[in-house]
């Protein structure tokens, strides 16, 4: 006999990527050759290289998790539901290190390996972590020919009213992240996009080995190996980047993490942090970084953001936060368009002119294999739901390592 196991409800190897958050999958025979009954007992477990990820099970939508499975399976090809998730605190390290095995008595009948893909702290990627991540990210530059010239010229001068100044900051640079991200998983499926800890030293970051030393001029410099040392941005080779701090520690003036976390429970508090320890961690370098029209030339600046919107799903997890209609989880004054909850985003949408900037690069939102929200266009409410606590279908397919799903 033999089955078939379906990570994300789908056959496809890119759908293999779990998080925190519960992933449906399913099960069913496909070959019934020995079975001598209408349904077969199949017991599922996982196994794990050394430093691997790890992963638990359950029958249905709620519940606990357990390390193992058992399920009924229809030898007719019928399919089971059940899900999967990620052990919070057992990311994965390399792209398959985790397997199932779908196991009839003690003969193994189907398997498939995947990964349980998170965010991590960028200061502790193992170097095979780091040296994809920094691949990922030149491919995607591609001397200044690639597609992340798009991600360039989405944040500048002229979009800044569409992303900065008003509640929808925090969703606008959500929606940024993951669309850059599943960019980098089309080149490499096993990245994630890490997040600099700018409330904590950070030297493994400034290095030549990932995202550059700066001399006293603030150019960066890379290891002969690095592919980073051929960026290209605006025309112009190289980045530009004046620390104003020994980046063996952490910046002075920002607000902590339990501070931040700390502003206050309701949305409108909250959003504060564009100010400190956002800003406070941008206007902490001289360069590109430190002003909002040419922040994103610097790589850096996508580590920064990712440390933000981090502290944002620390504070929902917090606070309860995750509920669109729950006044507290967003702010019902009045805004520019792009920031309410009902609103698309630019430049997704493909919005131009008036109020919107006058291009929208970019075209739709990445699509994922794993998830379907939040598609093409995405509004801002969104952006809350991140994990799918509300709902399921809300799942946007990424998580952090220091933030668990429940």
């Amino acid at each position: 006999m033999v089955v078939e196991l379906q990570i994300n409800n789908s056959p496809d190897p890119k759908a293999r990527y779990v998080s925190w958050a519960p992933s449906a999958c399913r099960i069913r025979v496909t070959n019934p050759q020995g079975a001598t009954t209408p349904t077969v007992s199949l017991r599922l477990r996982s196994v794990t290289v050394t430093g691997g990820g790890r992963v638990g099970f359950r029958a249905g939508a709620t519940g606990a998790f357990a390390s193992t499975l058992t399920v009924q399976v229809p030898i007719n090809g019928t399919s089971v539901p059940f899900f999967v998730a990620g052990q919070f605190g057992f990311p994965s390290r390399d792209d398959g290190d985790v397997r199932i095995e779908a196991a009839q008595g003690n003969t193994v009948v189907g398997s498939v390996t995947l990964m349980v893909r998170v965010r991590k702290n960028a200061n502790t990627l193992t170097p095979g972590e780091r040296d994809r991540l920094v691949a990922a990210l030149a491919q995607l530059n591609n001397q200044g020919m690639g597609r992340f010239a798009d991600f360039r010229d989405m944040h500048t001068a002229v979009s800044s009213a569409q992303a900065h100044g008003a509640k929808g900051f925090l969703p606008w640079h959500r929606a940024y992240l993951l669309d850059l991200e599943r960019e980098l998983q089309n080149i490499d499926s096993s990245v994630s996009l890490p997040y600099w800890r700018f409330d904590q030293p950070a030297p493994n970051i400034f290095t030549t080995a990932f995202l550059g030393v700066s001399n006293a001029n603030g150019t960066v410099s890379f290891s002969a190996t690095n592919p980073l040392q051929f960026w290209v941005t605006d025309g112009v080779q190289g980045i530009n980047r004046r620390p104003f701090f020994n980046t063996g520690s952490a910046p002075g003036g920002l607000r902590t993490e339990a501070q931040t976390i700390a502003l206050g429970s309701a949305y409108p508090a909250f959003r504060t942090l564009e100010g400190n320890p956002h800003g406070s961690a941008h206007t902490s370098f001289g360069g590109s970084i430190s002003s909002v029209p040419t922040a994103a030339r610097d790589p850096l600046f996508f580590l920064l953001h990712c440390n933000v919107d981090r502290l944002w799903a620390k504070w929902q997890r917090q606070n309860g936060r995750f509920n669109p209609a729950v006044a507290a989880s967003y702010d019902s004054a009045p805004a520019p368009i792009g920031h309410n909850l009902a609103d698309s985003m630019w430049p997704w949408n493909g919005i131009t002119g008036g109020p919107r900037p006058p291009t929208a690069p970019g075209g739709a939102m990445a699509a994922s294999a794993c998830v379907s929200a939040p598609g093409g266009q995405p509004v801002v409410r969104q952006a809350l739901d991140y994990q799918g606590a509300i709902n399921a279908a809300s799942r946007l397919g990424f998580d952090y390592d220091d933030v668990a799903f429940a």
